[in-house]
């Protein structure tokens, strides 16, 4: 399996992947009107894409954080870290391509970019609905820094915030 920097040209399969993603598993929980700004949004660092056997089958970004962000605050709060923090964003796998590895080794790569780039990733998940986005985080030694109450578009959700393995 390849992970490389995703170019303007993988957002068109970026959004395939993502549809089939949102028909599956419900993620994103809201789907967006536009799906490729949504994956390009303000504020984003770099994102990188899983290929296997030449096929795109995930993708991963790294943004800054919008003021206020609840995983910056309890990271910045419980760490005494007054910066360097960027979200992992964005993190989907084909589910026709569950089982080879590729959401882990998009997470470790995020979490490996970050460091490089002298930050420390965090990041939210949906609580009640995405166990298998939790149980993979956990796996890999993220840590939970609490459930916070969030609107995400028009609906009231409670987040797990989570900061990588140090």
């Amino acid at each position: 399996m390849l992970i490389r920097e995703r170019s303007p040209d993988d957002l068109e399969e970026c959004v395939r992947v993502l549809g089939e993603v949102h028909h599956t598993d419900g993620y994103p929980a809201n789907w967006p009107a536009d799906p490729a700004g949504w994956l390009t949004r303000p504020g984003l660092i770099a994102a990188w894409v899983a290929v296997h056997d030449g096929h795109l089958i995930g993708h991963v970004g790294l943004s800054r954080p919008r003021p206020g962000h609840a995983a910056v605050a309890l990271f910045t709060a419980g760490s005494g870290a007054d910066g360097g923090v960027a979200m992992m964003s964005r993190l989907f796998v084909d589910p026709a391509a569950r089982g080879l590895g590729a959401g882990t080794a998009l997470a470790e790569h995020v979490v490996h970019e970050a460091r490089a780039r002298g930050l420390h990733a965090v990041l939210d998940v949906l609580d009640a609905e995405d166990s298998a986005a939790i149980a993979l985080y956990e796996r890999l030694g993220w840590r939970l820094l609490g459930r916070v109450p969030q609107h995400w578009g028009p609906r009231q959700v409670t987040v797990r915030c989570y900061a990588a393995p140090d």
